[in-house]
C-alpha cells in the first residue's frame, strides 16, 4: 500500500459545481486539509461548496452559501474526508471570480 502526501490549490469561479479535486485514481483520497481564504480587502464572499458521489452519481452540500468575510479565511471540512475514485470535491463562489482562493491537501492511498 502506497501513500503520498499532495496539495492542489485554486481561485474560485463563479459556474456551480466546480470540481477542485477529483480522484482520478485508483485507490482512495483523505482530504486532511480544506481552507478557503477571501483575499478581497472589502466584500464578503459566499462559499457553495459540495461532494460528488460517482458511485451513487448524486452531489450533496458541505458548504451552502456561506458568507466569509473580506480578509478572512474558513475550514469547510471540521475533519477528515474520503473521496473514493471519480469521486469530486466541487466549490465555487456567488460573487466575484478569485475573492476566493481553496487550499487542500490530502494523502492518497492507493
Amino acid at each position: 500500500m502506497a501513500e503520498d502526501f499532495f496539495t492542489v490549490n485554486a481561485a474560485l469561479g463563479t459556474t456551480a459545481d466546480t470540481s477542485v479535486l477529483t480522484n482520478s485514481g485508483s485507490g482512495k483520497y483523505i482530504v486532511i486539509l480544506c481552507q478557503v481564504a477571501n483575499v478581497d480587502g472589502t466584500n464578503a464572499a459566499n462559499l457553495f461548496m459540495d461532494v460528488y458521489d460517482s458511485s451513487a452519481t448524486s452531489a450533496k452540500a458541505i458548504a451552502h452559501e456561506i458568507s466569509i468575510p473580506a480578509d478572512s479565511s474558513f475550514n469547510p471540512i471540521g475533519g477528515k474526508l474520503v473521496l473514493e475514485p471519480s469521486d469530486e470535491l466541487r466549490a465555487w463562489t456567488d460573487v466575484a471570480v478569485d475573492d476566493l482562493e481553496i487550499n487542500i491537501s490530502y494523502l492518497e492511498i492507493t
